[in-house]
């Protein structure tokens, strides 16, 4: 249980590191985090406190830099703070050209340590896909909502119709809102696939596309550039 009192922070949320003190254990110089939680700071009403029951997450360990304090706790959270795409989470998209539908399947398969929105430590998640630019065919989708939980399991597939060569100009917008019942959603984060690109996005873009009938699944780090297109 945590106890937490707002003045004046307007973080998205906070992340916590739960470590054992490597003295006490002098015979194991490098002690791996017990785990992290995340604290959710926007809801939070300024100076009433608040407690939360959160449960712990696994962390992902990177290279501690030589100049961390390494009788600290703390050392170990900064150790792994910048890794990418941990801030919003992830998302496992599978992309399939079927020749025999003529068309792309996206499958939304599953999204990890998404950041909480709600003021239970949780999010209420679902996914929209928009492919752009819209020319009069279906172009929007969204997924079922998954209710608290910060590792949604979707499994969820859906449909573009359109040649190879035209899918090919095309960007599929993703992004992974908090459902919020009577007020508007909260966006969580999201990925732009495409031709123009870069790395993995690029990749999964125009392999999905050089390969007819080839289900190619990757997962993409979520980024906080909310697309216009996908906004309520």
């Amino acid at each position: 249980m945590l106890g937490v009192r707002p003045c004046g922070l307007t973080w998205v949320a906070s992340r916590l590191c739960v470590c054992e003190d490597p003295r006490l254990r002098p015979r194991r110089r490098r002690v791996p985090p017990l785990g992290e939680l995340r604290v959710p700071l926007r809801k939070l009403v300024a100076n009433r406190a608040r407690s939360f029951s959160v449960c712990l997450e696994k962390r992902r360990l990177t290279k501690r830099p030589e100049s961390l304090d390494t009788s600290r706790g703390m050392s170990l959270y900064e150790e792994v703070a910048e890794v990418a795409g941990e801030e919003r989470g992830r998302i496992l998209l599978s992309l399939c050209y079927s020749s025999q539908r003529g068309g792309l399947l996206v499958g939304v398969l599953r999204c990890a340590h998404l950041a909480p929105m709600d003021a239970n430590g949780y999010s209420d998640p679902f996914v929209r896909l928009f492919l752009h630019p819209n020319v009069g065919k279906k172009t929007k989708y969204k997924t079922s909502v998954r209710k608290k939980t910060l590792n949604p399991e979707f499994n969820e597939e859906f449909f573009y119709a359109g040649r190879r060569e035209e899918l090919a100009q095309k960007t599929l917008l993703v992004s992974v809102w908090d459902y919020d019942l009577g007020t508007a959603n909260d966006f969580i984060g999201g990925v732009q696939l495409s031709g123009r690109a870069s790395g993995e996005r690029q990749r999964h873009w125009r392999e999905c596309l050089g390969h007819s009938d080839h289900r190619l699944e990757l997962w993409h780090p979520l980024d906080g550039s909310a697309p216009l297109q996908l906004s309520d």
